[in-house]
């Protein structure tokens, strides 16, 4: 049977336990998205939950399988948090550039309530993608949280100045995303 209208990017955005992971999977049940979340891929493949340099590499790779996704007609769903206005604008570009919608998820929630979530986590033990307070307090100052008016775009603005298009900074950002 053939589509009937353009795969969908749905790209979720927050800081670490707003919820986003739960909202990606409701998006998963409703629509049949292809879900993909570094934190799912790190323990299997490298027995540990946070290590940046193999974060970066894996969220290349799962970048390069939304584009082969989006271009076969699957939605997909990209669960990586995406601080970064930047990141989410690459993202905006890259589906544009397919023919596929782009659909920004912000899962929001307060600094105390992230605290309670993260500290549930750590004495639950059972997660290993619980944060020390101090990590989140520095997290939350690195996040760039979007505007209604980033969240509102249809098409990318220009790429950043320090490159010439946004597949150059999602290749510089993202190596492994690229063929």
């Amino acid at each position: 049977m053939a589509r009937l209208s353009s795969p969908t990017l749905y790209a979720l955005i927050g800081l670490p336990a707003p919820g986003k992971t739960s909202r990606a999977r409701e998006l998963e049940a409703r629509t049949g998205a292809l879900r993909l979340s570094p934190d799912e891929w790190m323990l299997p493949l490298f027995g540990e939950a946070d290590l940046e340099d193999r974060r970066d590499v894996l969220e290349g790779r799962l970048i390069w399988l939304t584009r082969r996704a989006l271009t076969g007609g699957c939605d997909v769903i990209v669960d990586f948090g995406l601080w970064a206005r930047d990141e989410r604008l690459a993202l905006l570009w890259l589906a544009r550039s397919l023919g596929a919608r782009y659909e920004p998820v912000y899962v929001a929630a307060g600094l105390a309530e992230l605290h309670q979530r993260h500290a549930r986590r750590r004495e639950a033990a059972e997660s290993p993608l619980a944060v020390s307070a101090e990590d989140l307090e520095g997290f939350a100052e690195l996040f760039e949280v979007p505007e209604d008016e980033e969240l509102a775009l249809s098409e990318a603005p220009s790429a950043p100045r320090d490159v010439l298009s946004w597949e150059e900074w999602i290749a510089n950002r993202w190596p492994s995303a690229m063929d």
